[in-house]
């Protein structure tokens, strides 16, 4: 918009929302193979809030055009399920670490990890979907499109809208925040069972649950002010509307209000609530990272790709390596011959042996007995090499 000042997180935010969506998602392959259902849950809501993030960044940077609507409904809902999401993984992470802390039994049956996953994919997944449809209930019209931000959803300031929706991530967090101080208590209070079984499991050890402990105190801390903050934001900066029923809150829902830069940024507390809300994403995207990005299975899983991409034939011919002078390169020395040449039939020859001497059959070396041998050639005949003429 002209005359709107120039946005000095442009492009900066895009760019590091997109490296956060992939960077995130590195440590997945290993803590899938460790059953950790809620780490793999906030891997992957994480990168999914970075992406939609980045997204409406690049496409609303310098207007508030309505041009995708379908992507915006999309949009929005992914907002909605995330703002819940990554609280909700963080709880299931803090569970399943009270739940080793204060575990009675070294072995876990197949049946109880079976058990444990699914009810972590009912806090991590049912959560967010419940989320969308509580959201709806209270949203006021379609979605709002905000330049440099892009779409967004509309919940209508009603007193229904804080239980179907304010209120849900910062009671998610104070829970994890509950489980996190009942699991440094139990972890205190049992340190020898806990011992115990990290010795006998080899998914989790101690570096790793103490680096699960460190991430989801973070999102903690994290949340509950942010939360805390937007539900104050709430109470206090925007006027509360009457629930009167359900068709007076749903009038005109098909309705898109679009709100240029030099309009919304006007307003101090919606700049403070959009910036937070935003890069709250690409922050925790990086924090994960830190954990788990340089951890030894990382750096091990590191030299196993690296040694795969620079055996890849196609890699070999594009960095051919470079013996020192003399040298025979191993494929030369084996014969190695490329696909290509397996088509072409070799060339066949007979090669002639060649006759021994018969001063070969002659020795005059001592034996073990200090006996020499005859001098005289041996009686036995050996066979001639056949002519091939």
């Amino acid at each position: 918009m002209p005359g709107a000042p120039s946005d000095p997180t442009y492009p900066a935010f895009p760019v590091l929302a997109i490296l956060g969506a992939v960077m995130v998602l590195v440590p997945l392959p290993w803590h899938f193979e460790a059953w950790n259902a809620g780490t793999c849950l906030f891997m992957i809501w994480t990168s999914i809030a970075c992406f939609n993030l980045a997204i409406n960044a690049m496409v609303w940077n310098n207007n508030v055009i309505n041009s995708a609507p379908v992507w915006c409904d999309i949009s929005s809902r992914i907002i909605v399920a995330v703002g819940v999401a990554i609280p909700a993984a963080s709880l299931c992470i803090q569970r399943r670490l009270y739940n080793i802390a204060t575990i009675k039994s070294v072995s876990v049956s197949l049946a109880e990890k079976r058990r444990s996953v699914w009810i972590d994919l009912a806090i991590g997944v049912g959560i967010p979907l419940l989320q969308i449809l509580f959201q709806y209930i209270v949203s006021g019209h379609r979605f709002d499109i905000y330049e440099r931000v892009g779409c967004s959803p509309y919940t209508y300031n009603t007193p229904l809208a804080y239980p179907f929706s304010f209120l849900w991530p910062l009671v998610i967090a104070l829970i994890s925040a509950c489980y996190c101080v009942l699991t440094f208590a139990a972890f205190l209070r049992r340190r020898a069972q806990f011992n115990a079984y990290l010795a006998s499991n080899t998914s989790m050890t101690a570096n790793r649950y103490f680096r699960l402990m460190g991430i989801a105190s973070v999102e903690i801390v994290c949340t509950v002010p942010v939360s805390a903050y937007g539900l104050y934001l709430n109470l206090s900066s925007a006027p509360m509307n009457p629930w009167i029923s359900w068709s007076d809150t749903h009038f005109d829902y098909s309705k898109v209000d679009q709100f240029p830069a030099a309009l919304w940024r006007m307003d101090r507390n919606a700049v403070i609530s959009f910036e937070l809300s935003r890069w709250l994403a690409p922050f925790c995207a990086f924090v994960f990272f830190g954990f788990f990005g340089f951890a030894q299975e990382a750096r091990s899983n590191y030299r196993k790709a690296l040694l795969w991409v620079c055996n890849l034939y196609a890699f070999r011919r594009l960095f051919p390596t470079r013996l020192p002078k003399g040298a025979v390169s191993i494929e030369k020395a084996v014969g190695w011959h490329s696909k290509q040449d397996e088509d072409v039939l070799p060339v066949y020859s007979v090669c002639t042996p060649r006759p021994l001497p018969r001063s070969f059959f002659m020795s005059s070396t001592k034996s073990e007995d200090g006996l020499s041998m005859s001098d005289t050639p041996s009686d036995e005949k050996f066979p001639e090499t056949p002519s091939t003429a």
